[in-house]
């Protein structure tokens, strides 16, 4: 019997962990096996992102070595491009595909269980594929870090207003979890940075944040999403509400209430859209192309399919709206992992699925250090207890005792020692100064701005560094 779990992330990650410590027996038999399908050898826990992007958590404990965690599941990486449930079959490209003489392979499996997750949901803005920057993956957050920093560089530097202008404009767009906190996050570890050059002051900065609805962080509730909107303003950030982002060309931010900001910055967070691979099955999609669910978390008319997280369009039984369905979010992510992998075993074996409901209990959401804002069992909280309740939470479901141990012994530190304010944007080009050197040019410190001005080094980019990931 083999398992095909398609995605490393909350769900892939915690529903292979589960049925490995349940099949452990026939796993060590080879009666059994869980083959993982992930293209990176890692689950990101992805609460954690903003707090790695300031720099208070260092990227390496936000992240799950898989081949660790599921020492006794098959790790593929690579990327599934097809899935044919009627023939049980995943068409999958690995790292090797290619350079081995090799194409696509396929895997047949006995059962299926879909977790890839989501993908950021862009629209058509001129410019935003040329000088948008990502905020989903460690990578991106790092980049991102990384380019903040740099452009404040660029601004102690430069003897021209315009180029110093725009490199201190940073504009987020999205009023969501992921937006506000990395924000949030961000212009505090900026403010501390600003302190250490001699010509940039904290409100020579300029922060805006772009919401196309007329409220930031609803899962929170109004009183709280309102507040929040007062602390960010009261550090001087341009929160702008039922606004959109109409054009970033020429790294110009024109926004639809007329106000244009030149900016090297632009972070786009403005919501997610299922992972394409599912538009790649043969199995029922709802108008969301997310794949459609029962309560007990198995594809609606297929058997021996399953599925959860962002991907999958499950029932709120818990909910009075009919149609309702489960908010994609870690809290639902973990709890459906559960339930999931207990229901394949019990499919397995003809015994009776076990429906999934889980009562909404809270949100809470950081606005920088020792500031937050959090909504629990009805009761609004804010300030300081609320930030304590987030790190509380999130330290509480981060994966491991390892990376609990980890990330509270970095939070320790931190309060016993500065901030660290260094870019390491030559890591994303780490052989473009050995290229040049090999070429016999000098190479000096910094190099020419890369297109688009997106994040990371400056450094031209390096031709022969790969760009694809998974293939």
């Amino acid at each position: 019997m083999r398992i095909l779990v398609v995605g490393g992330g909350h769900v892939g990650m915690y529903t292979a962990l589960r049925l490995q410590r349940k099949l452990k027996h026939r796993l060590r038999s080879g009666t059994a096996e869980i083959v993982v399908i992930t293209p990176e050898p890692y689950m990101t826990y992805q609460p954690f992102l903003p707090e790695a992007a300031a720099g208070s958590i260092s990227p390496r404990h936000v992240v799950v070595p898989l081949r660790r965690v599921l020492a006794h599941c098959t790790l593929v990486i690579g990327e599934a491009h097809r899935i044919d449930h009627t023939k049980r079959t995943a068409t999958v490209t690995t790292l090797a595909t290619g350079e081995d003489g090799t194409g696509a392979v396929e895997i047949p499996y006995d059962e299926l269980v879909l977790a890839p997750g989501s993908v950021s949901r862009t629209l058509p803005i001129p410019g935003l594929a040329d000088h948008g920057i990502g905020f989903k993956t460690i990578e991106e957050a790092i980049g991102l870090r990384n380019h903040v920093i740099e452009q404040m560089d660029i601004a102690s530097t430069t003897r021209d207003p315009a180029i110093r202008d725009a490199a201190l404009t940073f504009v987020f767009v999205g009023g969501g979890y992921a937006g506000v906190e990395a924000l949030a996050e961000l212009e505090d570890m900026a403010r501390y940075t600003s302190r250490y050059y001699h010509n940039i002051e904290a409100d020579d900065l300029k922060w805006i944040l772009v919401e196309a609805s007329g409220r930031i962080l609803p899962e929170v509730g109004d009183a709280m999403g309102r507040y929040a909107i007062r602390e960010l303003r009261g550090r001087n950030i341009d929160v702008r509400l039922d606004t959109r982002l109409e054009s970033c060309e020429d790294r110009i931010a024109v926004l639809s209430d007329g106000s244009r900001f030149p900016t090297r910055t632009l972070v786009w967070t403005a919501g997610v859209r299922p992972a394409p691979i599912l538009a790649a099955t043969d199995l029922p999609l709802d108008e969301r192309g997310r794949i459609t669910c029962t309560a007990e978390l198995s594809v609606e008319g297929r058997e021996h399919a399953w599925a959860a997280g962002d991907a999958a369009a499950v029932p709120d039984l818990t909910s009075a709206e009919v149609g309702r369905t489960t908010a994609p979010n870690a809290q639902h992510a973990v709890r459906q992992a559960k339930v999931l992998a207990d229901n394949v075993l019990a499919s397995i074996s003809g015994n009776l699925l076990e429906e999934y409901r889980h009562r909404y209990v809270g949100s809470v959401a950081s606005l920088g250090l020792h500031k937050g804002v959090a909504h629990v069992r009805g009761r609004a909280i804010k300030g300081f207890p609320a930030w304590l309740m987030h790190r509380t939470y999130h330290l509480s479901r981060i994966p491991t005792f390892n990376r609990k141990a980890r990330v509270l012994a970095e939070w320790t530190l931190a309060g016993l020692f500065r901030r660290e304010i260094v870019s390491l944007g030559s890591l994303e080009h780490p052989r473009a100064e050995f290229e040049l050197a090999a070429r016999g040019r000098h190479p000096g410190p910094v190099g020419p701005p890369r297109p688009g001005g997106a994040p990371g080094s400056e450094r031209p980019p390096d031709p022969d560094a790969r760009t694809d990931k998974g293939n």
